[in-house]
This record gives structure tokens, C-alpha cells and sequence, in this order.
């Protein structure tokens, strides 16, 4: 069966079931005693190895089925859960994200992970992986616990070795391991089978006789040899093989062959059922629309989706900003003709094409939540490598934000939430002396706010000391004595952004080489956001970032101040008003007003924008009321024009920081009209 065509809906399933053992398995370190989080970390992790086995990920499907094994025996209860146990599984999941990551990137999904291998049969055992202080020493006692049947029997052969048995033969595994120069590899294995078959009967050989004569084997291969001679003779016997370099013989218990026979035959069945499924799953896959269903008590929900490449949504994206523009000057035509079937026959289109619109847009949004997935998971391991106790509260992970945009606050959000850890969130001890909790609080939230996402990621640490920032900073070379001691906190806080700033005491793997927060203030910058800090030493920190929701198509107020036209959006936007000039009052040399019994500053947009006066306005003022957050200001504009959707444009490379600007557009009579970036005016 050619796999390659379902190669895009293994990844992207694989991805979702190791998410989803991340996620769970937090749970269960909160919860240990609560089974029905091992049953679906189990079904997860049981669905992987059926599909990686299918698609013939064989590396991928053995470390899962030995993870599954541990997972198998905390639900039967055999073994306890405790942080050791979670810490191997979870190296365990960090792997196969590994492996699924290469595979993903066109390589073979291939990786050494024999010691957690080997941890995890022990852990199987009922053994503490912390046992294992060397690689060596796991590999002991893993080859100890596998010594007594290497190879899995028949039901014709375990017949044979019971009836030996019965008639008082021995059976005995011999394991030979031929020197590594050996050439005539064949010749020495014909040799070994020549004194074997002198005092006994081979009854099995691992690899097959075929192989061995075709030195289809590396240096060992086992032999499964029936005999009523000693241990100890069949191994000096074996040994005096020239070339033969070690030979270990082990006596086969009945019981052991039995279960492994039986085990053998459980897992064969488990596989061919979860291959059926699997194979089922993926050829209805590229035909049909996914099936993902989603368990709520008992009942199920099925949500349909389909994958589509975001390079076709751009694509589509494109064409209709064309389309807006166009249905704008139609507008615009129909206005100017009076045609009444033409203006009906534009309204509806305008219709149609609005609702078609907010399905395109609603395509290429994404929760935050795909992002903030991730930090449980680092903060638990990072929390434990600094010796800390840290709770992450995560807020608004619903919050929606364009593709592009989520592709990229990854990593700037992961920089951030390790410089909380390390530098913001004290360690119990220093914690407990200062009269706070043991454990720190880490919040991540993520809002709307007009036209814009904020992600803030609050702490209740030690803060920033202003004093260690400046000495630093002096230290440096980025500011000098005269500089420092006009800035305020705010632009104190501003600097550890510098490029090779840090107040680490001493490099570690976390932090201290002042690589980090340079790149988050750079790339945040890149994506048309900012990233601002708000500290109080000995209380905590919050980093805020602001980004762009990059809609391309918004609806904005038009309004006009003298004889240009401005775009302020609807999302910014509280109300309008009429104020009377007399109804203006000053307070700290500021126009304000009252506006329902608030104190609201006025922002007159012809100040701003240094609008040519061609004549003076009457005794009202048009007044847009339009917040941030919990701030407003009014903007004062001559005229409003009327609410349209507009098609955001950048204002190119030539004009990356023009204050209060987020972009241009172009109205139905060709004119172009400046949008207004409300969030840069409050401050």
C-alpha cells in the first residue's frame, strides 16, 4: 500500500495524540490515584503505535509499545505513579515528539533512545529507573530480566521443550557472540552448529539458519538447543570454537516461554486491530472530511474539518481584497448614478460578499491555545531542573489570532515564560523568608483589544530592581551617567531589551548569556507589535505583548479632518459623540470632557497629524469616543463620513514607524485614507 499520501494526516495525528499524553499526563502528576487519565494516556499512546507500525515507523512504534507497557501496568496497578516514573514517560513523549518532528522535515523518524528504553523496563519491573546509574548498568539489568527467553517460541516448538522436559532433557537459549574480525562469518556459525548437534537437538535459531548461511547477522547470534548435558560443559564446549569470542547459556523455563507466548499472541491480536483502524482511518482521509470526535460524558459530538495549505489562503485572501476594493467603487458608482435596480443589485452583492468575507477571515484564525499547549509541559520540567515550585495559570487560550502570526510568538512567548522562571520567581526558601507562598504563581493571558491581541505573562516574583538594571547597563556601555539618571522605571525596565544584557550572576542552561529577550523585542517588532514591562521590585513582573490581529480586510469609521480622510476601526471604537466647545474642560494642561461621568481626555487629530487648517470648525466638535483596555480618549474629527470595510495595505518599508499609523487603504473614489492606530494614541 503506497503511504506517502497519508503521510500529512499521520503527523498531524501524531501531533495531536502526544499533545494530548502531555496534557494528560500533567494531569495524572496532579492526580496519580485517578485511573481514567491512564486509560486515555493508554488509548493515545495505543492509537500511535498502531499507526507509526502501519506506516512503517518501526522505531516510533517500539518506543511507544514499551511506554504503553509502564502506562499498562500503573492501570492494572502493579507499579504506583511518582515523579520518577512521570519523568521517564515523559523523556519518553519527548522523543517520539522527536522522531515525529524529523519525520515531518522528509528524514526517517529514527533515534537512539536505548536508555530510556532501558529505564522504562524497569520501570516495568517495578523497579526504580534511579537504579540505573550508568548506561551499563541499565543495560545489565535489562539483559538479566531478558536472559531467561530471548526468542519467542510456537505452540509446535514450546511443544517440543515441554516434552523434553517431560522425558528429562534440559532446554537452554546460547547466546554466541563471534569476534569482531571474524571473515568467514557462516563457517564458524556451521561450526557451533556441529558441536551443538553432537550432544543435543537445535530446535530454533535466531536469525533463521537462511540468514546465517547468507551472514545475514552483525557478530551474536542464539541458538535454542535441547540436551541432558550440564550448563557448564555445553559452554566450554561451544567456547573452544575458534573465533568464538563469548558464550552465554541460559536454562528455558516453561513458565517463562509460556507467558511470553501468550503475551506474544495478545499483541498480535492488539496490533491487527489497531492496524484495521488505523489503515481505515487514513484511506478515508484524503476522500472525506475528517471525523475528530469529541467525547463529552456520554454523548459524542462529531466536528468535520479538512486541512487546507495556508499558501491557498493567502491566494484566496489576496483576490478578495481585490474584490472589497472593487465592491467599494461599485458603492461609490451606484451612489453617484441614482440607479435604483443597479443600487439593489449592489446591496445584495454587498451582502453576499460580506458574509463570504467572515468565512475567509474565520479560515485563517487560529486559537492561541495551539501555542500555549507547549508551557505546561516546560514549566513542570523547567520548575524541577531550577528547584522551584511554579503554577501556570493560563487565561483567554480561546483567543483567536491570524496564522502567520501564530506561527511565529512561539518562541518569542517561550524566552519570556523561561526569564519569568529563572530570574522572576524565587526559589521556597527565598519565598517562605519574605512571607509569600512556597509555590510561584506564573499567569499567561491573552485578550482582544481593539484591533489587537495582548499576551501578558505576569509573575509574582522578585520584580526588577531598577539599581541592578542601571549598574548593568552602565556597565555596559548602553547608556551613560548623564542618561540614566533622567529615565524613568518604565525605560529602566526598557533596557534589559539591549542586545547582550543580562543580570544574571552566572551562566546556566536556562539563562545568562543575554540571548533572549533581544530576540523577543525583534521579532514582536517584525510581526508590526510591541512588548512592554511593567515591574515592581519584591511584588513581580508583567511583560506585555501587543500584536497585530494582521486582518487584512477590517471595518473602520471614516471620518475627516479638514480635507483628509481617516479610517479609525470599528473595534476601537466606544461611540460617537457632538460636544459643545463650551462643554470642554482643562485638567493638567489637557482638554477633557465628561463623558458619562468620566473623565475623558481629548485628542484633537489635526494636532496630531500637523493637518493643513483650511477653516475653522463651528461651536461643536465631532468626537470619537475610543478605548484601550480600560483607558478612552476622544478624538476630535470635523466630520463623519459613515462605517465601511476597508482593505488594510502597509504603508511599505519606507514607512515602518510612523506614530499612530497601522496602514492605508484605498476608498471607492480611488482616494486614500490613512487608518488610524488608536492603541498608539492612549497611553
Amino acid at each position: 500500500m503506497e503511504m506517502n499520501q497519508y503521510l500529512e494526516v499521520f503527523i498531524e495525528e501524531s501531533k495531536e495524540h502526544l499533545q494530548s499524553c502531555n496534557e494528560r499526563l500533567l494531569e495524572l502528576e496532579k492526580n496519580p490515584s485517578d485511573l481514567t487519565i491512564v486509560n486515555e494516556i493508554f488509548r493515545s499512546a495505543h492509537t500511535l503505535k498502531g499507526m507509526s507500525a502501519t506506516m512503517g515507523y518501526e522505531d516510533l512504534a517500539s518506543l511507544t509499545h514499551q511506554m504503553e507497557n509502564v502506562l499498562d501496568a500503573i492501570r492494572n496497578q502493579k507499579i504506583s505513579v511518582n515523579a520518577e516514573i512521570l519523568d521517564v514517560v515523559f523523556e519518553s513523549v519527548d522523543h517520539l515528539e522527536e522522531m515525529v518532528l524529523s519525520i515531518s522535515e522528509g528524514g526517517d523518524g529514527k533515534r537512539d533512545v536505548k536508555v530510556t528504553v532501558d529505564k522504562l523496563k524497569l520501570i516495568e519491573k517495578g523497579e526504580s529507573p534511579v537504579q540505573a546509574q550508568s548506561k551499563a548498568e541499565v543495560a545489565v539489568a535489562v539483559a538479566e530480566e531478558t536472559s531467561t527467553a530471548k526468542s519467542d517460541y510456537d505452540e509446535f516448538e514450546y511443544t517440543v521443550i515441554q516434552q523434553s522436559k517431560e522425558q528429562g532433557f534440559e532446554a537452554f537459549e546460547i547466546t554466541v557472540s563471534l569476534r569482531e574480525d571474524c571473515l568467514l562469518k557462516a563457517a564458524r556459525v556451521f561450526m557451533v552448529f556441529e558441536v551443538l548437534e553432537k550432544i543435543g537437538e537445535v530446535i530454533k535459531s535466531s536469525p533463521s539458519v537462511d540468514q546465517l548461511e547468507e551472514e545475514q547477522f552483525d557478530q551474536e547470534f542464539t541458538v535454542t538447543l535441547v540436551s541432558k548435558e550440564p550448563k557448564e560443559d555445553i559452554h566450554k564446549k561451544v567456547l573452544k570454537v575458534s573465533e568464538v569470542n563469548k558464550v552465554d547459556v541460559q536454562v528455558i523455563t516453561l513458565s517463562n516461554v509460556r507467558q511470553k507466548q501468550e503475551l506474544l499472541e495478545e499483541e498480535i491480536v492488539s496490533q491487527l486491530q489497531v492496524v484495521e483502524e488505523t489503515v481505515n482511518t487514513l484511506a478515508e482521509a484524503p476522500n472525506q472530511p475528517e471525523e475528530k470526535k469529541k467525547q463529552t460524558g456520554a454523548k459524542q459530538a462529531n466536528n468535520k474539518t479538512i486541512r487546507v495549505n495556508i499558501e491557498r489562503l493567502d491566494i484566496l485572501m489576496n483576490l478578495f481584497e481585490e474584490l472589497v476594493i472593487d465592491r467599494g467603487r461599485l458603492e461609490q458608482i451606484s451612489r453617484d448614478l441614482n440607479n435604483q435596480e443597479l443600487h439593489e443589485t449592489v446591496e445584495r452583492m454587498s451582502r453576499i460578499s460580506g458574509d463570504l468575507q467572515n468565512i475567509i477571515l474565520n479560515m485563517r484564525m487560529v486559537p492561541v491555545e495551539t501555542v500555549f499547549n507547549r508551557f505546561p509541559r516546560m514549566v513542570r520540567q523547567l520548575a524541577r531542573d531550577l528547584g522551584k515550585k511554579i503554577n501556570l495559570e493560563i487565561i483567554g487560550a480561546e483567543t483567536e489570532l491570524d496564522r502567520t502570526v501564530i506561527d511565529e510568538i512561539g518562541d518569542p512567548l517561550v524566552h519570556l515564560i523561561r526569564n519569568a522562571l529563572d530570574h522572576g520567581v524565587e526559589t521556597p526558601d527565598i519565598r517562605k523568608a519574605k512571607g509569600k507562598a512556597e509555590e510561584g504563581t506564573v499567569i499567561l493571558k491573552a485578550f482582544h483589544s481593539g484591533n489587537h491581541v495582548f499576551i501578558e505573562i505576569d509573575d509574582d516574583g522578585a520584580g526588577i530592581s531598577r539599581d541592578k538594571v542601571l549598574k548593568k547597563a552602565l556597565k555596559n556601555g548602553i547608556v551613560n551617567e548623564q542618561t540614566a539618571a533622567t529615565l524613568t522605571d518604565k525605560q529602566v525596565y526598557e533596557l534589559i531589551f539591549a542586545s547582550g544584557f543580562s543580570t544574571a550572576e552566572k551562566i546556566s542552561d536556562v539563562s545568562g548569556r543575554g540571548v533572549g529577550l533581544d530576540v523577543v523585542k525583534n521579532t514582536i517588532e517584525s510581526l508590526g507589535g510591541s512588548v512592554s514591562i511593567d515591574s515592581k521590585e519584591g511584588v513581580g513582573s508583567t511583560f506585555s505583548i501587543q500584536l497585530p490581529l494582521t486582518l487584512s480586510i477590517i471595518s473602520v469609521m471614516l471620518v475627516e479632518s479638514q480635507q483628509e480622510k481617516y479610517a479609525i476601526p470599528l473595534s476601537s471604537i466606544i461611540e460617537t459623540a457632538i460636544v459643545k466647545k463650551e462643554d470642554i474642560m482643562n485638567a493638567h494642561n489637557q482638554q477633557v470632557i465628561d463623558f458619562r461621568g468620566k473623565v475623558v481626555p481629548l485628542l484633537f487629530l489635526k494636532d496630531i497629524f500637523n493637518v493643513p487648517v483650511y477653516e475653522e470648525g463651528d461651536e461643536f466638535y465631532s468626537v470619537v469616543i475610543v478605548r484601550k483596555g480600560d483607558k478612552m480618549a476622544g478624538l476630535v474629527v470635523d466630520s463623519f463620513i459613515g462605517q465601511q470595510e476597508v482593505v488594510l495595505k502597509s504603508l511599505g518599508n519606507y514607512l515602518t514607524s510612523v506614530f499612530a499609523i497601522s496602514g492605508a487603504t484605498i476608498l471607492g473614489d480611488g482616494q486614500v485614507a490613512l487608518i488610524v492606530d488608536c492603541n498608539a494614541l492612549i497611553k
